[in-house]
This record gives structure tokens, sequence and C-alpha cells, in this order.
């Protein structure tokens, strides 16, 4: 597992009560001494998709945050708590209101979209300088900012007051958590998360991840999916061999036809065999590498 070969991504099913990192602990132990990196972190609550980036393709864990998630959550109106979820110090919301069906349908339509989102609390997002959840556990209450986020869809699954199951669709920085404190306020009566669980990350999907606890020496291999796999979404380029020198210098080659409306566009540029060689630019019919993968 040491060679230089040991290098692509993993689609993990994480289990609840272990951290993102601890996932990538695991990997780390099988792999070493090669670099492991995951696409995105997961809450301990939370269960589902984690993609690990093994090798070289950690370079390519910017381009698995690109992709689109989706989750099915649940949540408990009536109650608020300082983390936005069941794990934090829990309040009941006295005289709260008891939402019909339609008006937490109304609620949750007013956080489809590009909206501002406060992250909670208890978060990894840094402010000065320090992860959230770090000042939080101290007691500081604190001052985040909004930023911006897309949720793409959120569809009800169930709502039978006060539990509530939705499935979002939304892209990378959203905070689910967030989703709920806030319909809860808006509806008067307090929400937080009790279940969260990813059920896809770009194209890597819950029913193709493998368990965490299956993972070893001997099974890694046959559950490493190719680098390809995390830049579906970009543009390809399939170089020919005469090409294939240049991108393996890193040098710039020329190309005929138009890749892309943009001005400076990113392309997944592939060998003759099918394997990922290199990230690159594309601009003014040239292509220059900036990322490279076969050597």
């Amino acid at each position: 597992m040491n060679s230089p070969d040991c290098r692509g991504i993993l689609n993990i099913n994480k289990p609840a009560d272990i951290t993102s990192r601890r996932v990538v602990d695991v990997v780390q132990r099988i792999v070493r001494p090669a670099k492991v990196g995951h696409g995105g972190t997961l809450d301990p609550l939370a269960t589902g998709v984690v993609v690990v980036c093994i090798g070289a393709a950690t370079r390519l864990i910017s381009y698995v945050q690109q992709g689109r998630k989706e989750y099915r959550a649940q949540f408990r109106l009536g109650l608020r708590s300082n983390t936005d979820d069941i794990t934090g110090e829990v309040e009941t919301v006295e005289d709260s209101t008891q939402p019909t069906a339609a008006a937490v349908a109304q609620a949750l339509r007013n956080y489809v979209g590009e909206i501002d989102q406060v992250p909670p609390q208890f978060s990894a997002v840094h402010i000065d300088g320090r992860r959230a959840y770090k000042m939080a556990r101290a007691g500081k209450t604190l001052d985040i900012p909004a930023r911006p986020v897309h949720v793409y869809r959120i569809d009800i699954l169930n709502y039978t007051f006060p539990e509530l199951e939705v499935e979002i669709e939304c892209g990378s920085g959203t905070y689910i958590r967030s989703i709920g404190r806030d319909m809860g306020e808006e509806l008067g009566c307090g929400a937080v998360m009790t279940q969260l669980e990813r059920t896809r990350v770009g194209d890597y999907r819950l029913d193709s991840a493998v368990e965490l606890d299956s993972l070893s020496r001997e099974s890694l291999s046959a559950a490493l999916l190719p680098p390809l796999s995390a830049v579906s979404h970009l543009p390809r380029y399939a170089c020919s061999e005469a090409d294939m020198e240049n991108i393996q210098h890193g040098r710039a080659i020329h190309v005929a036809q138009p890749m892309s409306d943009d001005s400076a566009a990113t392309v997944a540029i592939t060998a003759p065999d099918g394997r990922l060689a290199a990230i690159a630019t594309y601009k003014d019919e040239m292509l220059a590498p900036k990322n490279v993968f076969l050597h």
C-alpha cells in the first residue's frame, strides 16, 4: 500500500458519533505514508457520504467540494438548542404554535434559492482565526456573519407535528441545522435537527458507499475510485500520445476545437488510456496544465 499507485478516491458511509477527521485517520493508517484528506465535513451526529481522497487525488478535494449535496434530515419542532441540533442544550419553547403542513411548506420555500445563511454557533467556520465551535464551547456567544449559499430544493417527506422529515439538495457551505433553526424561528415554535444523512456528494452516492469498518489493507484497492471521478462535471479533453510529453512536463498544448465559452475555463485532460492526466486552464485555444497527475 506504500507504492505511488496508492491514490484515488473512497466513497465512505460515515457512521454516527464519529468525526469526519476520524474517518480520515482510519484510512490514513491503512495507506500511510500517502496523504489523505476529505471533501466535506459531516457533524458527528450525521451519517452518510464522506468522500476521502488519497495520494495525488488530495489535489482534487476542491473539485469534490463543488459537487451538489443531498441530505435527508429530521427536525423536531417546539424545541431550541445552542447547537441547533439535539446534541446541545435543548429547551422547550413555551406556548409555541403548532404549524400546519401548509405553513411549514410555505416557510421552507423561503430557504430555497440563493440565500444568506448564518452558520451555527457550534460550527467549523473561522472567526478571527479560530473555529467557532471552540469559542462556543468556552461559553462565548459569537456574532457570525451571514454568508451566501445555494439551496436547490427542499422536499417534505413527512410531517406529523412535532416531527418533520425533509430532503434537501444544496451547494457547498450550506448548514442543514441552520435551515431548521431559521424555519423554526419563522414559524414561532423553534426546531432542532435530530437526524441527518448525506445521500450524495456530486456523483458519489450513498447506495454505492463502502462501510468504514469494512476497509482494510486488502479490501481498499477494490474500493478505490479513479481520480477522474472527482471532476466529472468539468469539460474534458482526450489528449493524444503526441500531447502526453508536453502535458507531463507541464507545457501548454494547442487545441483546435473550442472547449468552453468561458475566457479561462478549467478542463480535465485524459490520457489515451482514459486516466486523468491533468487539470488545465483553457484560454485562446491553448490548454495549460496546472495540476499534472501522470508523469
